[in-house]
């Protein structure tokens, strides 16, 4: 017979976070544990669609707010496992833009022959800042929209031009960097547009009886699970 099973379905944004969680806590109980990655798009469809079979679902704690309100979760909400910053990177050698202002980056991206986002939350919020700049229009034929946070950073790692901007989550730009890719983590947004997405945890109405499940999430609430999304760059 198999021994108890946790599946974790998380928002990329937390993905280091959360495998480095689970692994630590598989290794000293256990339990077999297995995570999925999903944009907050797709993760919120999955979820809402009642259909979900993960156990444990990390999201943004908007979207977390919601699950509990349409009856998706049990026992509450569990923990917050940190914050990430959206950030700007650039390939290793190309243009530096001035992120010591809202309007020094505004000039920047007038300047671009490129501006790379996703179609996630984290784009979401970027498309929404230029528009808010007043040069969506202006700058709408050099936007490059590629379906997850990781695309952004592979699509500069092969770019071969040397004035484009992309934008992602600070830790997501850090996992592509640490895989190999020639991307440069430049800054976060300068602190008039400056975004900050909490993500946070809990126990989806499947797993009401998964005991493993509950201690899942309370080794994620402990010091160690802390110090471990901290390590991650989780704020």
């Amino acid at each position: 017979m198999s021994g108890p099973r946790i599946k974790v379905l998380s928002a990329g944004a937390a993905k280091t976070a959360v495998a480095k969680c689970v692994d630590a806590f598989a290794e000293r109980s256990g339990v077999t544990v297995s995570y999925e990655f999903a944009t907050a798009p797709v993760l919120e469809e999955t979820v809402g669609s009642g259909t979900c079979d993960a156990d444990i679902v990390v999201a943004p704690v908007t979207a977390i707010a919601e699950f509990a309100e349409a009856g998706h979760l049990v026992g509450g909400r569990g923990p917050v496992l940190g914050s990430v910053k959206a950030a700007v990177a650039i390939r290793n050698g190309a243009n530096e833009p001035d992120l010591s202002s809202a309007e020094n980056l505004k000039q920047a991206l007038l300047a671009a022959d490129s501006i790379v986002y996703n179609v996630a939350s984290s784009g979401q919020y970027i498309h929404s800042m230029i528009e808010k700049m007043g040069i969506a229009g202006e700058v709408a034929d050099r936007v490059v929209r590629t379906k997850t946070g990781a695309a952004v950073m592979e699509h500069l790692d092969r770019s071969d031009l040397t004035n484009e901007i992309g934008f992602g989550q600070a830790t997501a730009i850090q996992v592509q960097i640490d895989k190999g890719l020639d991307v440069k983590l430049l800054g976060t947004l300068p602190a008039e547009v400056e975004n900050i997405s909490t993500y946070g945890s809990a126990l989806l109405a499947r797993a009401d009886h998964n005991r493993e499940a509950k201690d899942l999430l309370d080794f994620m609430a402990s010091d160690e699970g802390r110090a471990i999304c901290k390590s991650t760059g989780l704020i």
